[in-house]
């Protein structure tokens, strides 16, 4: 089991990592899919991308607490961005034709706790 949650947190760190570049390379291109109801959409995305860049580098460290208070940081990111990925799905907002199809915008919103069970695990936060 060690190897599978030492695997997953690399795939993890991957996609985190990959996430918060992008936030942080074009946030801009993120705009459309913040809720009219969130304030300061620009600084909002781009603290969301050093949340991701942060814990991307937190999943490498081979420290149980840092792994961790890691996977609690990005829980709590994952769902403090949840309501943008409703957003998407509800207003049928495309970023540069992605997705192409509208009901890919809503199978997307299941991945989320996929995604949270994920890193719960990979982190072993249940201990």
């Amino acid at each position: 089991m060690p190897i599978l949650r030492f695997i997953l947190r690399l795939l993890l760190a991957a996609l985190f990592l990959l996430a918060g570049t992008l936030h942080l390379a074009d946030p801009r291109l993120f705009l459309p899919i913040m809720p009219p109801c969130i304030p300061w959409h620009l600084f909002c995305i781009q603290l969301s991308g050093v949340f991701e860049l942060l814990g991307g580098l937190g999943l490498l460290i081979p420290n149980r607490n840092v792994q961790r208070l890691t996977g609690l940081g990005l829980l709590l990111l994952l769902l403090a961005v949840f309501p943008a990925n409703i957003y998407m799905a509800a207003a049928h907002i495309q970023v540069h034709g992605i997705p192409a199809q509208p009901w890919i915008a809503w199978a997307r919103l299941p991945l989320q706790p996929l995604l949270m069970a994920a890193v719960y695990c990979a982190t072993d936060l249940r201990r």
